[in-house]
C-alpha cells in the first residue's frame, strides 16, 4: 500500500523483512508445535526494487531444527501486477527459539 512506501514509491524494506518474518514464523510454529521468537535474520540483501501493487510470494523451507532452535530460510518473490513473470527480490535466514509458557527457551520437540 502506499503508506508502505519511501518517496521513491517502492516498498520499505523493513515492511518486506516483516512479512518473511511472519512467513517464517508460521513454519517455526508448526514446526515446533507452540510459541517461538525471532532471535537472528541472517544475510538479507535486496536485489530489486518491490513496487506498489507487485504481487509478493514468499516460500519458506526449514533448514535445520536444533534443540531448542530453528533456522528457517525465506525466499521472497515480485511480480508486477499485469505480468506473468515474477523476479527473486531478497532471502535471508531466520532463526527461531521454541518457547514455552513462560517466554523461556524449550526444547522443539517433546522427548
Amino acid at each position: 500500500m502506499p503508506a508502505d512506501t519511501n518517496p521513491s514509491g517502492d516498498i520499505f524494506g523493513g515492511w518486506l523483512m516483516s512479512q518473511m518474518d511472519l512467513a517464517a514464523g508460521n513454519m517455526a510454529g508448526r514446526v515446533s508445535q507452540g510459541r517461538g521468537a525471532t532471535v537472528s535474520v541472517e544475510a538479507m540483501q535486496f536485489l530489486r526494487p518491490v513496487r506498489v501493487g507487485d504481487e509478493v510470494t514468499l516460500y519458506a523451507t526449514l533448514r535445520k531444527v536444533g534443540r531448542t532452535s530453528m533456522r528457517i530460510h525465506v525466499d521472497a518473490w515480485a511480480r508486477p501486477r499485469y505480468s506473468e513473470k515474477a523476479a527473486k527480490v531478497t532471502d535471508a535466514d531466520f532463526v527461531f527459539v521454541a518457547l514455552n509458557d513462560d517466554g523461556a527457551p524449550r526444547p522443539v520437540f517433546d522427548t
